[in-house]
């Protein structure tokens, strides 16, 4: 989309992007102790220092990856998340998860992109791991990379509406970006079935 080459709609989409993971994975830090979760190769011995819009921002800067494996990369992370529930994205596996999402989406949406070895620099990590990381997450998502037009305007547009309202992230509602009623211990997901087209029209309403 043509408003995704302008620098400062990116600028405030990896900022929302950034707002939205740590809401995610504080959320589900601290559901960590009432739902049995999963150790794998995403999780960090400790939190990384480095936050997750400094992150995001060095990728932003340095994967010179097209706009749009943005707006991808949170599809998959979404998926992954979706079909691997006792792997909730949290504060010690979304780095991780995070240049692993960018980098699967750049080598699907972009006709040129760098190697892993160049990912794993950029990531902080080696490239060994950075191959261990990349065949875990196809595997998470089921090796299921395609996004239809539809599917990626639902997500944009979702994104677009809550940065146009120039507030933090919602507190998480019925859609898996809140918690909702009688749902604070559960594991909080990213955004919504993208499948349930028809009703996606009603969440992104409300």
């Amino acid at each position: 989309m043509a408003e995704l080459e302008n620098p400062n709609m990116m600028s405030n989409l990896i900022t929302f992007l950034s707002s939205l993971l740590k809401e995610v994975a504080e959320s589900n830090d601290l559901n960590c102790g009432f739902k049995a979760q999963k150790i794998s190769v995403f999780h960090g011995l400790t939190r990384p220092t480095i936050s997750i819009q400094s992150y995001l921002d060095r990728i932003y800067k340095y994967a010179n990856c097209s706009p749009s494996c943005f707006i991808v990369a949170y599809v998959y992370l979404d998926r992954f998340a979706q079909r691997q529930p006792s792997l909730p994205i949290n504060s010690f596996n979304v780095h991780r998860l995070l240049i692993s999402s960018v980098m699967v989406a750049a080598k699907f949406m972009d006709d040129m992109y760098y190697n892993n070895a160049y990912y794993a620099k950029v990531g902080g990590i080696s490239t060994t791991e950075m191959n261990f990381l990349e065949v875990d997450f196809l595997f998470g998502l089921g090796f299921h990379l395609n996004v239809t037009p539809n599917t990626f305007h639902t997500y944009y547009t979702y994104l677009q509406r809550k940065m146009m309202m120039l507030q933090p992230p919602p507190i998480i509602a019925e859609s898996s970006l809140s918690f909702g009623k009688g749902r604070s211990l559960k594991v909080v997901h990213l955004c919504f079935n993208e499948e349930e087209s028809s009703h996606q029209k009603q969440q992104l309403a409300v």
